[in-house]
């Protein structure tokens, strides 16, 4: 029954956050205060010491934190630690008996009580002497000179100021009884990323699109011209679909026709030809000079390459002839080719994960994406990862952060939730979500509620892409302008992450009929645009981009909370940090114009029903004074859509705004 002896008082439970019982890791960006909370708790009524550790993942040693006790009735304690390096980190929780103040919480009382306590003051004095055994040679000294000082008087008043003072009660909460020591089961595990895991907004484009020409691919030095006009607007991840070699065989013409003529560039997620296959380039988009280059120049207007990895293979991948164990293959002995039935894509091998030769083929890939990010590139978005194993990703997600442990991972996986989830349990960064079938105040406050909050928020960040090359949804089929400057606004502000697709910005919603699929998609042909059309929505972009990285509320991506809007059509909601508290009004309507009162959360700055405060609208830069919870807004698909307003207190000195407007 182990050391009769030595008898554990306390117990360690809920420790939280973790995932799955630590099976998986907590998520967090580097410089965050992480916060862990825990019900820990004794028999008796004696006081603990609860200590919260954490240590760098192979490291022997555990730097301690000291946890306060947040609500005595239910055993709740929190502390935090700073999450300093990149890569996985451990922490648990350690509890002591606090035996010195527990004598001097009962001799406090009755001293108070008017009780003489010599006696008990004698017992505390032989109690601090025990201490000496095991207290730190830092702290030994001074102890030993406290106690020696408390020996001497003889004075009950005298004799309780030093053994009930503040300073011998730091000193032995400092160095609790190690004999008494509870440690957690087990280390959780917490992974910590670099900020745009968390914070980041993405621009996908084709760079054989950046030319002038449509019968002509645009090249790496067309993209590296459009880099200011990125730049400008506010993006810092600049995404491109594959790069790699197009195959020639069974290539797909314009709208995915099997019809192609010998002047169509084919869609690039067919990968590989006779230039090669996934560590190789297009040779119309230029070499590897090229890129380097590209990727320098991205970097001295803050923007980031990411790079898309898709597992597809054209019939002339080189993995045909060297591998053609990798692949799939029918009774008749012909390759399968990709489908999603009924869409059938000819130019598209898929690679075999139930391959014989599973090792080869997973170290070439883990070959591949070291190959990129040796070349700078430290962000992948993921075709479909959902269709390949998760003990795949799990391995080689953990294989490529061991080395090069900046690395993110999007998961374009637009499949069941649990299966979405568990992709981001198992190590992808970021992934995409239904957010682009969320159109409706109802349905876009349960789900954001849900994937915020925890305990999904603890390993899952949502991505919001406000459109694909893949997808046009409806509502931006439909709605025309003002839809696109409500998707761009919900998109920049229910998350701390999204992205949008090239085109976007020019309102472009053709369609194919009864799809949510562009006419004349840009994956099957090369698609010069004209970036000063009219009806554009550069400038509104660039703002919400501005707006964005001027307050810190919006790089959080766990603070939304959802308020009352009186209206169906408009949504509120709002985040906040510290004292920066930003309130958006979005409709949700694109044809008719919608009004509402809205409640505000006044309690945000301590206001009190009847006290005056100002709102700063970010888009119109109005300022209004508004009163209480209860407050107006008008939005037009016309006029301006959505308001993001910053909440201020208002001083009557105060004189920068327009009480009119």
């Amino acid at each position: 029954m182990g050391n009769p002896e030595i008898v554990k008082r306390i117990a360690i439970e809920n420790i939280r956050p973790n995932v799955d019982a630590g099976r998986y890791p907590v998520k967090c960006e580097v410089g965050d205060s992480f916060f862990v909370q825990a019900d820990v708790f004794r028999d008796g009524h004696e006081k603990i010491v609860v200590r919260l550790l954490n240590r760098v993942r192979g490291e022997n040693s555990w730097k301690r934190n000291s946890m306060v006790c947040l609500n005595s009735g239910l055993d709740l304690w929190e502390g935090s630690f700073i999450a300093e390096e990149l890569g996985f980190s451990e922490y648990s929780i350690e509890a002591f008996c606090d035996l010195f103040a527990s004598w001097a919480a009962d001799t406090r009382k009755k001293l108070d009580a008017g009780q003489n306590v010599l006696s008990d003051l004698e017992d505390g004095l032989a109690l601090g002497k025990r201490y000496l055994s095991w207290v730190q040679k830092d702290s030994k000294p001074r102890l030993k000179e406290l106690l020696r000082t408390a020996e001497t008087l003889k004075g009950q008043a005298e004799k309780a100021a030093i053994l009930l003072g503040r300073e011998l009660l730091e000193i032995t909460y400092e160095n609790p009884d190690p004999e008494t020591q509870v440690l957690y089961d087990k280390p959780l595990l917490l992974w910590v990323d670099r900020l745009a895991a968390r914070y980041s907004a993405w621009y996908e484009l084709f760079p054989r699109s950046q030319g002038k020409d449509p019968k002509k691919s645009g090249t790496f030095k067309d993209v590296e011209a459009r880099l200011p006009q990125i730049e400008k607007m506010g993006f810092d991840v600049l995404y491109f679909p594959p790069i790699h070699p197009i195959g020639i065989t069974k290539r797909k013409g314009p709208n995915n026709s099997l019809k192609c003529s010998s002047s169509d560039p084919g869609c690039p997620y067919s990968i590989g030809s006779s230039e090669g296959g996934h560590d190789a380039i297009e040779p119309g988009l230029g070499n590897f000079k090229d890129f380097d280059r590209l990727v320098n120049k991205a970097r001295q207007h803050g923007l980031e390459i990411a790079l898309d990895f898709a597992l597809n293979c054209s019939p002339d991948h080189p993995y045909l002839k060297e591998h053609p164990e990798w692949f799939c293959y029918r009774s008749d002995g012909t390759i399968k080719f990709a489908e999603n039935p009924p869409k059938k894509y000819e130019d598209i091998y898929p690679l075999n994960f139930e391959t014989s030769d599973k090792e080869g083929l997973w170290n070439e890939l883990k070959r591949v994406l070291l190959f990129w990010a040796k070349k700078g590139v430290r962000i992948f978005r993921v075709d479909n990862p959902h269709t390949k194993p998760f003990c795949f990703w799990e391995w080689i997600i953990r294989e490529i952060q061991n080395e090069f442990p900046d690395v993110l991972f999007l998961a374009e996986a637009f499949t069941r939730p649990r299966v979405m989830q568990h992709l981001a349990k198992i190590g992808f960064s970021q992934s995409y979500s239904y957010f682009t079938w969320r159109n409706f105040k109802q349905e876009l406050t349960e789900y954001f509620s849900e994937l915020t909050k925890p305990p999904i928020s603890h390993y899952f960040r949502a991505n919001l892409f406000a459109n694909t090359p893949d997808i046009l949804p409806t509502f931006l089929q439909r709605g025309g302008r003002p839809a696109f400057k409500i998707r761009a606004t919900l998109s920049a502000t229910l998350s701390s992450v999204y992205g949008i697709y090239s085109g976007f910005e020019l309102c472009e919603n053709a369609a194919l009929l009864g799809k949510e699929e562009y006419f004349n998609s840009e994956k099957y042909e090369i698609k010069p645009r004209d970036w000063n059309e009219p009806g554009n929505i550069i400038e509104y972009i660039s703002l919400l981009n501005r707006i964005r990285k001027e307050n810190p509320a919006f790089q959080e991506y766990d603070n939304l909370k959802f308020y009352q809007s009186e209206n169906e059509h408009i949504l509120f909601y709002g985040k906040s940090l510290g004292d920066n508290h930003l309130l958006v009004a979005v409709s949700l309507d694109p044809f008719q114009k919608q009004h509402s009162f809205v409640h505000v959360p006044i309690e945000l700055l301590s206001l009190k029903p009847d006290d005056t405060y100002q709102v700063h609208d970010l888009i119109t830069d109005r300022r209004y004074l508004w009163k209480g919870a209860k407050n107006y807004v008008e939005l037009d698909p016309y006029g301006e859509i959505a308001n993001i307003f910053i909440l201020r207190r208002w001083s009557h000195r105060e004189q920068d705004f327009d009480y009119y407007k």
